[in-house]
């Protein structure tokens, strides 16, 4: 809700705030005389969006009774303003016939709604750049400048939605058409997305893609490949609506999207190194300690030079607050048009609170909720990555579970997917028996050639479609994961 300016003592050279109070009289005038504008205004436009306190009041009052399917006029009106004081001083309830006096008003009822409006947003303008000074010339020591301007960002990005509430109601004709466009975009996709690409046909067939609106979890064990299986789906989101804006796609239909990626864990160049390495062919590890040749230096270079222009934004700021977080997102939503946004990973934000209370599971929900409500808030999906609690290693079977989410009831509740990475030959490693015993031995053998290089893609939990598992082919040497070849008897499960 916009903030009304408060009256401040002022020179008489002051500048005024903006306002129109002529629109302000004309609108209202308009209501009164056909109640019907109510249906177009009240969407956008709500009492305290008026200059002229007695102006607001008066709008309500008329809202209220079209509300009741009672008439708004003079009469009806008069009974809720004998009293006012404020009234008093423009003669009184007689004020109200004044208001209605022309009936030019009714043409122009919408555009003076507009400029009321928008007046607001400026007055709203003007009282966050007066906090901004007033807090910025607080100089004690509680005051912290880092939090200063994560709340002069908060209250901007506030006043930049204010119009946001507009889609909030639809009617189920508005859903309908919706719903017959999603399934449109799928089926002009043909890949049977009605959402953002993973970049993995397996996966897209399984769970549609990534949707508007949805907070999905992807959680594993360490060394399972999450935070790899994000930045392959990353990339593949940003490469697929660059090359559909080359090829004169329109944005609104890609099944691709500029994407902000929230790396808590590792540092921007990092994660760099990781997707030239996936999109080079050339060992990330060789990368970091500059063992390559000429060839793979020139492959690096090309692979480079394609992805600069990529929609991929990176953000490695470390203790990023759930608050911190939503304020940065909504920024790039505002400048960038981030479309997903991947969170690596959930246990390294904070909560907006003191967490050395000990009540961890309680910060975990307030930062699940925030991330839903982040999803909700921009219309993008969000994925964040998660880990699981150690009860895993303490199975025979290490398949996760929806159980070994860490803090996991807020986690579970909040998602609208949940997915877990599992790869059976990261285990398998770790149980190799001695050579001497032959025949465990080449059993070991065998299990690990069959269970070399795949990975399984658990879906726990889906609120668009059934559960299940998809197999992937991993490669651990540019931690990249691709569609098992048809035919290899690993397709989705």
């Amino acid at each position: 809700m916009l903030k009304p300016v408060p009256p401040v003592p002022a020179p008489a050279d002051a500048p005024v705030l903006p306002h129109n109070p002529v629109a302000e009289a004309a609108l209202l005038g308009a209501l009164m005389l056909d109640n019907r504008l109510v249906e177009d205004v009240q969407v956008k436009l709500r009492a305290d969006h008026f200059h002229d306190p007695l102006h607001g009041r008066i709008y309500e009052s008329i809202l209220r009774l079209v509300d009741r399917n009672m008439i708004a006029n003079p009469v009806t009106l008069r009974p809720q303003f004998e009293a006012d004081e404020a009234m008093r001083v423009h003669g009184g309830p007689a004020y109200l016939a004044q208001l209605t006096g022309s009936g030019a008003a009714l043409v122009g009822a919408r555009d003076f709604a507009a400029q009321i409006y928008d007046l607001a947003l400026l007055r709203a303008l003007i009282g966050v750049g007066r906090e901004m000074v007033e807090d910025a010339l607080d100089t004690s020591e509680s005051i912290d400048p880092k939090a200063q301007i994560e709340a002069a960002e908060v209250a901007l990005y506030k006043v930049a939605e204010q119009g946001g509430g507009e889609g909030s109601t639809k009617s189920f004709a508005a859903a309908t058409r919706m719903a017959v466009e999603q399934a449109e975009r799928a089926l002009n996709s043909g890949g049977h997305l009605s959402g953002i690409t993973t970049g993995l046909d397996s996966v897209n067939g399984k769970i549609g893609g990534l949707h508007n609106s949805d907070l999905m979890i992807l959680a594993g064990r360490p060394g399972m490949g999450k935070t790899s299986l994000a930045t392959n789906i990353a990339f593949s989101a940003a490469q697929r609506f660059l090359r559909d804006k080359e090829d004169g796609i329109d944005p609104a239909k890609s099944v691709g999207a500029p994407v902000a990626f929230f790396s808590l864990e590792m540092s921007a160049d990092q994660l760099a190194t990781r997707i030239l390495s996936e999109q080079s062919g050339i060992s990330s590890e060789n990368l970091r300690m500059g063992k390559i040749s000429q060839a793979d230096f020139r492959n690096l270079a090309r692979a480079a030079a394609e992805l600069e222009s990529l929609p991929l934004y990176i953000d490695d700021t470390p203790g990023l607050t759930i608050a911190a977080l939503r304020t940065r997102a909504r920024r790039l939503k505002r400048q960038r048009g981030i479309g997903f946004i991947v969170v690596d990973y959930l246990q390294l934000l904070q909560g907006s609170g003191n967490s050395r209370d000990g009540n961890r599971v309680q910060e975990i929900s307030e930062i699940s909720r925030g991330l839903k409500q982040l999803a909700k808030e921009l219309h993008v999906p969000v994925m964040a990555l998660s880990q699981l609690s150690r009860a895993v290693e303490q199975r025979e079977d290490k398949r996760p579970q929806l159980s070994d989410l860490r803090e996991s009831g807020s986690i579970e509740q909040d998602a609208d997917m949940v997915m877990f990475v599992y790869r059976e030959d990261y285990y398998l490693q770790g149980r190799e028996p001695s050579v001497d015993d032959v025949a465990a031995y080449e059993k070991w053998q065998s299990d690990m050639n069959r269970a070399f290089g795949l990975a399984e893609l658990i879906v726990a939990k889906q609120r668009h479609g059934a559960t299940g598992k998809v197999k992937l082919k991993f490669e651990a040497r540019t931690t990249k994961f691709t569609d098992l070849a048809e035919g290899s008897g690993y397709e989705a499960l």
